[in-house]
């Protein structure tokens, strides 16, 4: 939808907004539910393939998302977006049935480490617990999502090997999830480890709907995200203003930015279907409902047509 530049591009992908789950889990000051409804609401319109809504964890765990099931009844579906949501376990799963959601988004993490820390079990109990989610959606007819955490690396263990990412996209695929999420959780990802793994995954699985999720930690968020594209990626998880992050990373910035994300791409000459103007607002007004600045430099320094009065010459 952007005019920025005339580079043409035919291939077409797919923004996927957080910041309404993964950005405010982590605020300090409740967001009010018909400001998430409101914000949730306008970005539906702004051409994105997926909104992830909330997570149906227990209000006592992520008390900024108890009101997962009034936000999911009052939004606004609109035609063309899926509407996802975090499941933790079969009590979150049965939740988000009765309220009625386009997707189950299930989380856990390659490190055993980061796994215990997040989750409080290891991985093969988080799985064994996840499978049985997976059945009941499966009954349901909802399509399943897994979010692989720390893909790339884990900061209490180092760098993941390919063989113990492929070994639970092995897993998660013989139980018929639709897709599955490859996190850089912890911002430890390079392009080139991220060509890697995404040509690996999607040579092994070309039917499963991929999606690359980074973060900016190290800065490298978009490089990495250009490098998915480039290696034939098409899904992408991104959070209004860059708001978000990994309470088990230490330093840890928030998610890729959209609007960032997105003028990038645009103009690239790719079809992100976005409207950047739209988000730019949006991120604006979440500035203001946060009450503190977001880390978008796009929101600070506008697009790179935003033209200026030259200074006066002597």
């Amino acid at each position: 939808m952007s005019s920025l530049h005339p580079y043409q591009n035919t291939k077409k992908l797919h923004i996927q907004e957080v910041v309404t789950r993964d950005g405010f889990q982590a605020e300090h000051v409740f967001v009010p539910t018909e400001e998430k409804i409101a914000l949730i609401n306008r970005l539906s319109r702004t051409g994105y393939a997926k909104v992830e809504v909330t997570s149906f964890t227990s209000p006592k765990a992520i008390p900024m998302l108890a009101d997962a099931e009034a936000v999911m009844k009052a939004i606004d579906r609109v035609l063309g977006v899926e509407y996802t949501v975090l499941i933790p376990n079969l009590k979150g799963a049965e939740r988000a049935i009765s309220v009625g959601v386009d997707e189950f988004n299930l989380v856990m993490s390659v490190s055993e480490a980061h796994n215990m820390a997040n989750l409080k079990m290891g991985r093969e109990n988080s799985f064994a617990a996840l499978s049985s989610v997976i059945d009941l959606a499966h009954q349901n007819k909802i399509p399943v999502n897994i979010s692989l955490s720390t893909s790339f690396g884990c900061p209490m263990t180092g760098i993941i090997s390919l063989a113990d990412l492929m070994h639970w996209i092995d897993r998660f695929a013989a139980v018929g999830v639709r897709g599955i999420t490859i996190c850089d959780t912890t911002g430890m990802a390079n392009p080139a480890q991220v060509q890697t793994v995404c040509e690996a995954a999607q040579s092994k699985y070309p039917q499963l709907q991929w999606t690359l999720h980074f973060h900016n930690t190290r800065g490298m968020g978009l490089a990495n995200a250009l490098a998915a594209v480039n290696s034939g990626i098409d899904r992408f998880d991104s959070s209004l203003g860059g708001l978000g992050g990994c309470p088990y990373a230490p330093g840890a910035t928030g998610n890729i930015c959209t609007e960032e994300l997105v003028h990038m791409l645009d103009l690239m000459g790719f079809n992100t279907n976005m409207n950047i103007d739209a988000l730019l607002a949006c991120s604006k007004d979440l500035q203001t409902l946060i009450g503190r600045p977001l880390p978008s430099q796009l929101l600070m320094a506008g697009k790179v047509d935003k033209l200026h009065v030259a200074p006066c010459q002597p």
